[in-house]
């Protein structure tokens, strides 16, 4: 495995990834008493997206550039939104109360997944690509254009 000096990997310092792993939790709770006809429908739906989250958020770190990151992190946006969708539909389907706390956890994790992309997008570096430009095995690649 590896590891910083810290023990820690990188994603394992955010705490937007650890609010992720809580609704992950959460939602594999909150999914349980759904009834059974809805095992492979809404129950798989919302636990697929929420697994989502610190899974995009884990691989985004982990990539060599900051556009490469927060395209994970978009992605991991998308499965927020996917959840609060489902959540709503859930309620309306009766399995949910009117207002459950998960919800205050999916706006808090998706507060915090936005200020990262902000911050992200803002720093000094930029978001540029770090790989080395293309370059022609041929020697000169214009000879042998057609």
């Amino acid at each position: 495995m590896i590891r910083d000096s810290a023990k820690q990997r990188p994603h394992e310092r955010l705490e937007v990834w650890r609010d992720a792993m809580t609704l992950v939790e959460s939602i594999y709770r909150v999914t349980a008493p759904f009834p059974d006809s809805e095992r492979f429908g809404l129950t798989m739906q919302l636990r697929r997206a929420a697994v989502s989250v610190p899974s995009n958020i884990a691989e985004g770190a982990a990539r060599r550039s900051t556009a490469e990151y927060l395209r994970f992190l978009s992605m991991a946006r998308g499965s927020l939104a996917e959840i609060s969708t489902q959540i709503e539909i859930a309620r309306r389907l009766g399995y949910l109360a009117v207002r459950d706390a998960i919800e205050d956890l999916v706006d808090r994790t998706f507060a915090r997944l936005n200020a990262l992309i902000r911050s992200l997008e803002s720093s000094p570096r930029g978001v540029r690509e770090t790989h080395a430009p293309y370059e022609s095995p041929i020697p000169n690649p214009q000879s042998h254009a057609r």
